[in-house]
């Protein structure tokens, strides 16, 4: 063997299956070596006493720009991800959604040089517009965002227009992301809350509904079975969502289930005392601690698929700039989704293994980026983090990169660190630190490959 770029010595290698201590070596970017003898290398980092896994791939992202830099853009965010170890997004912004393959070439050629992570792109699907699904997965795009109700700006798909756009996005191999909250649901109770005159936090549960979301998933998984088509849904965030797409799933629709910590760690009555700091959609359900332990349960055993942080950050100044019903919806995320995860192992919830499935091997196999992405093997990237198991920290909203500033998880001590990553074996963050390379490359999508 030809001496290698990069050794990553004595640390524990860990798939969603198992653990081994193994050094793995890098060459021009990808895993050229993975086993127990010590080749001669360029470079030899120590890895003694820590745990060696795939990068995180973050699969729902906001980054903004270009449309609203001032929320977030792609240097700063994207250093936010390689310092807590992701290494791969799919960002999708809906300021300037990308809607044609035109708008797909300009945003990549605008993305040149800016990223510190590789990303792919996701098109955003707009009713009666099926007729653009074909060109676009084959331009590259990893996905369709789908929503069922007008959010962001974006208009939702009823029935018969979400039917016709799965139609096309089976017959082209494509895959979605569906968005779930009944839009007839979400408007009654608008009205009804706009006529009491309530702007308290308190209306984001009632406006935003269990209902409304479980409706529009059911809607959603029976068309994906019907269609033939593959799908994700969004940012489940109550068991009997999961449990429903399970059911779904096991029927044969191809069809994979999103969690957010949010979703795990926040409490539905946290929205009446930080009122726009707890805005997103849906909005947060857990009440209790066992709420929260069902969530992780679902997770771990594989009726939620994947996990992705859904980072769509806003400023305080921006969070603070109108009342309940007119500032953003959205929460930052990359900072802290791996330094949740890696601590739900501690707590008892996860393995490393299942650290591995979630944020790693299973996004990027349902959304296409794998083999190249999402695990530690021989030809896949070299897309490494390096996690100090035992190490304690207290997420701190101080220490947020993002350019939100803040964390809703700010002052939650967590165990277990990412102490350097790589990207195609090149260090782009140390101790928390980002390196800021802007090394990070598009990946186009599966289409873009058939095709």
């Amino acid at each position: 063997m030809t001496d290698l770029d990069l050794l990553i010595a004595g640390g524990t290698v860990v798939t969603s299956t198992g653990r081994r201590r193994l050094h793995v070596g890098v060459r021009d970017g990808s895993v050229a070596y993975l086993g127990p003898e010590t080749p001669a290398a360029g470079r030899t980092v120590d890895a003694t006493g820590l745990f060696v896994l795939p990068g995180g791939v973050d699969t729902h992202v906001h980054l903004m720009d270009p449309g609203s830099p001032e929320r977030e853009d792609f240097p700063t965010g994207t250093s936010a991800a390689a310092a807590s170890g992701v290494t791969t997004i799919v960002e999708h912004s809906h300021g300037t959604p990308v809607r044609t393959v035109g708008d797909l070439r300009d945003k990549t050629a605008y993305l040149r040089e800016r990223s510190n992570v590789d990303f792919g792109l996701a098109a955003h699907a707009w009713p009666g517009a099926a007729d653009e699904v074909a060109g676009l997965w084959a331009a590259g795009v990893t996905f369709f965002k789908v929503f069922t109700c007008t959010t962001h700006g974006v208009p939702g798909h009823d029935a018969a227009r979400l039917s016709a756009h799965l139609t096309a996005s089976a017959q082209a191999g494509a895959v979605s992301l569906l968005h779930c909250e009944d839009e007839s649901l979400t408007e009654a109770a608008e009205t009804l809350l706009r006529a009491e005159g309530r702007t308290d936090g308190g209306i984001l549960p009632d406006w935003r509904s269990r209902d409304a979301e479980l409706v529009a998933a059911v809607v959603a998984g029976l068309l994906v079975r019907r269609t033939g088509a593959r799908a994700t849904v969004a940012h489940v965030s109550h068991p009997e969502v999961a449990d429903y797409l399970m059911r779904e799933r096991t029927r044969g629709a191809a069809l994979s289930a999103e969690g957010c910590p949010q979703y795990f760690l926040l409490r539905e009555e946290e929205v009446l005392e930080h009122g726009a700091l707890r805005k997103f959609t849906p909005p947060a359900r857990a009440r209790t601690d066992d709420d929260e332990a069902e969530m992780w349960r679902l997770l771990r055993t594989g009726t939620l698929t994947h996990m992705s942080s859904d980072h769509a950050p806003s400023t305080l100044e921006q969070k603070r700039a109108g009342d309940i019903w007119n500032v953003h919806f959205g929460l930052p995320g990359l900072d802290s989704t791996m330094a949740l995860l890696l601590d739900a192992v501690a707590r008892g919830h996860l393995a490393y293994e299942d650290v591995v499935r979630v944020y790693s091997e299973r996004p990027a196999q349902v959304y296409g980026l794998w083999p190249r992405k999402g695990r530690i093997a021989v030809g896949a990237d070299a897309d490494v983090v390096l996690v100090d198991p035992g190490a304690e920290r207290t997420l701190r909203s101080e220490d947020v990169l993002s350019k939100a500033g803040w964390t809703p998880f700010d002052g939650r001590t967590v165990r277990g660190r990412v102490v350097l990553t790589f990207l195609r074996g090149t260090p782009v963050a140390e101790e928390g630190r980002p390196l800021d390379e802007r090394t990070g490359r598009f990946v186009a999508g599966r289409g873009a490959a058939v095709g």
